[in-house]
């Protein structure tokens, strides 16, 4: 009875520690890697630009700013994706370690923040005023994941249907 008794602490500690934080020194390194990354970019393509770095909601934060980078976003932010998931492989290649890096050009993701977060408090008003649930456009996972925080900031609930890139978010009445 106490070799499964062990063998159930062994799997426990080992969930634990595959889930645990990383610390802000592994994201501040995984900031640098990417931002080398991020700077061999802009010299190939002959760019120029300043990366900001820092350390966001238990990730890795980098932006690109400055120069003329608006192609390097895209008409809805799929460069951006693209670029930052290349980033994203570039720093798990380099640490061994799957990242959940976030990267902005040209202000981009930042106004899409203001945009979403009015929308999302727009639409928890319509759900309350109505009582009837609301389906938002599909979104990809960033866009997503500012409309639930915003919702669960309001009191409400909300929770992504549907299958990528198909994916959207319901907001439910209170």
């Amino acid at each position: 009875m106490s070799d499964v008794t062990e063998v159930v602490e062994v799997e426990e500690s080992v969930e634990a520690t595959a889930k645990a934080p990383k610390s802000v020194a592994k994201l501040e390194e995984e900031g640098d890697i990417a931002a080398d990354y991020l700077e061999g970019l802009l010299d190939i393509a002959d760019l120029d630009g300043d990366i900001d770095i820092d350390v966001e909601n238990g990730r890795a934060s980098l932006a690109i700013v400055g120069g003329k980078l608006k192609h390097l976003v895209g008409a809805e932010g799929e460069v951006l994706d693209s670029i930052q998931e290349l980033t994203r492989l570039a720093v798990q290649t380099s640490t061994g370690d799957r990242s959940r890096l976030m990267l902005d050009i040209d202000g981009f993701r930042a106004g899409r923040r203001k945009e979403l977060t009015a929308l999302a408090e727009k639409m928890a008003e319509q759900a309350k005023t109505t009582g009837s649930s609301i389906k938002l456009d599909p979104m990809n996972a960033f866009e997503r994941k500012i409309i639930h925080d915003t919702i669960q900031t309001l009191g409400l609930t909300s929770e992504s249907d549907g299958e990528d890139p198909n994916r959207f978010v319901v907001i439910y009445p209170a």
